[in-house]
């Protein structure tokens, strides 16, 4: 597998980032032409209505389950990290920190995730900062 660092490190799926939202949206564009000339036309207008509809539920349907399933995967972050610093230093973790430092801190080694734990807390570094100071970066190959 390929090694990860800051610059590759995002999950890019172009059958879904690309393909998918593509068809989708194609496909919302072609219904709002499709209604614009039924009433302009002055046509029966239901399945021009049933047509924008059904492209609008399949463009929700594509933000909600991507927004779903990288929240649940947030939830499980959220919790390697603080399991990882519990198991570090026998303490629970400070929930001052926010889900975006958690989240660049889960490519930190043990051996770096106090130091930059300590840091994000006390200076409030941000999230791309985490991941630049991060010398050895844990891959993470099972992301959603």
């Amino acid at each position: 597998m390929k090694i990860q660092n800051y610059k590759n490190h995002k999950r890019y799926v172009f059958g879904f980032h690309v393909i998918t939202f593509s068809l989708c949206f194609l496909l919302f564009l072609t219904s709002v032409l499709n209604l614009y000339v039924s009433i302009k036309k002055r046509t029966d207008m239901r399945i021009a209505v049933m047509f924008l509809i059904t492209s609008l539920i399949l463009l929700l349907l594509f933000f909600y389950a991507r927004s779903f399933a990288l929240k649940a995967q947030d939830r499980a972050i959220r919790n390697e990290v603080w399991l990882r610093y519990f198991g570090l230093t026998g303490k629970l973790p400070d929930d001052k920190i926010s889900m975006s430092q958690i989240l660049a801190l889960r490519f930190a080694p043990d051996n770096e995730l106090l130091e930059l734990y300590n840091k994000a807390l006390t200076e409030n570094i941000s999230n791309k900062d985490i991941k630049k100071a991060i010398k050895n970066r844990k891959s993470d190959h099972d992301r959603v």
